[in-house]
C-alpha cells in the first residue's frame, strides 16, 4: 500500500479514536452531572453505540495501519520512541475495555430506573467514579502517543 495512503488512514483513524473518545466522555460526564435520567440514558446509550461504531473499528485500524507503517518505513522496536508509544497505546486500551463494560452496565441501570420510575442505584455512581478514573488515566496516555508518533524523539 502507498505510504501516504497508509499514513492518511492512520491519522484519520487516530482522529476518529481521539475525537469520539473526548466527545463521548464530555457528553456522558455532563449528562451524569445533571442527574437528569432521560439525559443520562440518552448520553450513555449513544456512547455505547459510538464505541461499537467508531472507537472499536478505529482501534483495530490504528493497530493494523501502525504495523503497515512500520513495515513500510522500516522502523522497528530498536526505535525507543516507538516502544514508548506502543506501551501507553496498550495501557489506554486496557483502560478502555473495562470502560466499555461499565458503560453497558450504566446504560442498563439508568434504563431500569427510567422504566421503574426510580432513581439509579448507588452502584451507578460507583461505576461513574471508575469510568472517570479510567478515562482520566487513558486520556493522557493517548496524548503521549500522539506526541511520540509526531516528534519521534530519540
Amino acid at each position: 500500500m502507498d505510504y501516504y495512503l497508509l499514513k492518511w488512514i492512520h491519522i484519520l483513524s487516530s482522529t476518529i479514536l481521539f475525537g469520539t473518545g473526548v466527545g463521548s466522555a464530555f457528553y456522558m460526564f455532563m449528562a451524569n452531572r445533571s442527574r437528569d435520567l432521560p439525559a443520562m440514558y440518552f448520553a450513555v446509550r449513544h456512547v455505547v453505540i459510538a464505541d461499537w461504531l467508531f472507537t472499536a473499528p478505529a482501534v483495530i485500524v490504528q493497530f493494523l495501519s501502525g504495523i503497515g507503517l512500520l513495515y513500510t518505513t522500516g522502523y522497528g522496536l530498536s526505535n525507543i520512541w516507538l516502544v514508548w508509544g506502543i506501551v501507553p497505546y496498550f495501557c489506554a486500551g486496557a483502560c478502555w475495555l473495562p470502560v466499555v463494560w461499565l458503560q453497558i452496565r450504566m446504560r442498563d441501570l439508568v434504563k431500569s430506573a427510567l422504566d421503574n420510575n426510580t432513581d439509579v442505584p448507588l452502584s451507578y455512581w460507583l461505576f461513574d467514579r471508575w469510568w472517570i478514573l479510567l478515562g482520566s488515566l487513558a486520556f493522557p496516555m493517548i496524548v503521549v502517543v500522539f506526541y511520540l508518533m509526531v516528534f519521534k524523539p530519540d
